[in-house]
């Protein structure tokens, strides 16, 4: 009997959800996703040194703002393992604009460009990357931008229904779900609670906001991400997409068993609803604790995962002009 891992590929597109080389090479995922905590913990492995040595060469040698040589060094070092990472996958690479810049379209808008720009200048095709853009109210608008000027968005930090609905009617390509940090949430709220998989406020989240899409006959593709543990995962075989860290696929391709989708389109079709606006959105996202909550948590931590990587890159811009 094949392995689950296998089996689950027939029914949702597998993503890596990691910077490991060697990792995406044994899993054969079609597309893979990067997050600055992803970055900064390749490099602090020692993954990459040749494209860290690259990405700070080439900033240094484009400082005619100084003040600006560590953020252009952390921009191309996320694409060069972006474009070093497509070739061991046959789709897409999501590429993540920094987290300080979550509540300022402009600046989301131009920082993007950049990132499509540095892709561009490796060789990369547009087709095969994706921007990763937390899904505040400011990102949301930004995407909207930039799906119409043909660069696709991945929406991340996904945690309630009106994020999802806003991102949809904003024609976003792909959003990104976090399954286990809803789940941590609610545990955290009542500890003495154990869920089946199936019914994990997470798992039950994505199913939802995939039924919506299909229901109201939105293009924007659901991509569970954050998991937990296996049990999560195979609930949500038949989701459009799912990212997975390398644990879990290890499990999955080291444990065999009969896999049944349990996220299928029940063939419901309604109208769309009229779309959010701003005061609607912000007032839904509001009324959600949780959601509230694990977006400003989430944007913080990319941040300070964000702080951390330029530190490290300062560090070795510092030692690399020591050298000359």
């Amino acid at each position: 009997m094949s392995s689950l891992l296998e089996q689950l590929k027939r029914h949702s597109v597998v993503v890596a959800d990691t910077g490991e080389l060697a990792a995406i090479r044994r899993y054969q995922p079609e597309d893979a996703t990067t997050n600055p905590s992803l970055v900064l913990k390749s490099i602090q492995a020692g993954e990459y040194p040749g494209q860290v040595d690259a990405a700070l060469r080439w900033a240094l040698d484009h400082d005619s703002e100084p003040a600006l040589t560590v953020e252009k060094a952390c921009d191309r070092l996320a694409v060069a393992m972006g474009a070093e990472i497509l070739r061991a996958v046959p789709g897409r690479i999501s590429t993540e604009v920094p987290a300080a810049l979550s509540f300022d379209s402009a600046a989301t808008l131009a920082k993007a460009r950049q990132l499509c720009a540095h892709y561009r200048d490796l060789g990369v095709a547009p087709e095969r990357v994706l921007i990763k853009i937390a899904a505040t109210w400011e990102g949301i608008q930004a995407a909207r931008q930039l799906e119409q000027d043909g660069v696709r968005c991945n929406l991340t930090l996904i945690f309630s229904a009106a994020q999802a609905r806003a991102c949809a009617e904003a024609g976003v390509y792909l959003i990104s779900p976090f399954v286990g940090r809803i789940l941590d949430w609610h545990r955290r709220q009542e500890p003495q609670r154990d869920y089946a998989p199936m019914d994990e406020p997470g798992v039950r989240s994505v199913i939802e906001i995939q039924r919506y899409f299909q229901r109201h006959g939105y293009p924007t593709l659901v991509m569970g991400a954050s998991f937990r543990n296996l049990g999560e995962i195979l609930a949500l075989a038949g989701c459009d997409r799912l990212t997975i860290g390398p644990a879990l696929l290890e499990d999955l391709a080291s444990q065999a068993g009969e896999l049944r989708p349990g996220l299928a389109d029940d063939g419901q079709r309604a109208p769309r609803p009229a779309p959010l606006d701003e005061a609607r959105f912000r007032w839904q996202l509001n009324q959600d604790a949780m959601a509230t909550e694990k977006l400003a948590e989430g944007i913080r931590g990319f941040h300070a995962d964000q702080q951390r990587l330029e530190a490290l890159v300062e560090q070795h811009l510092r030692q690399l002009r020591d050298t000359h």
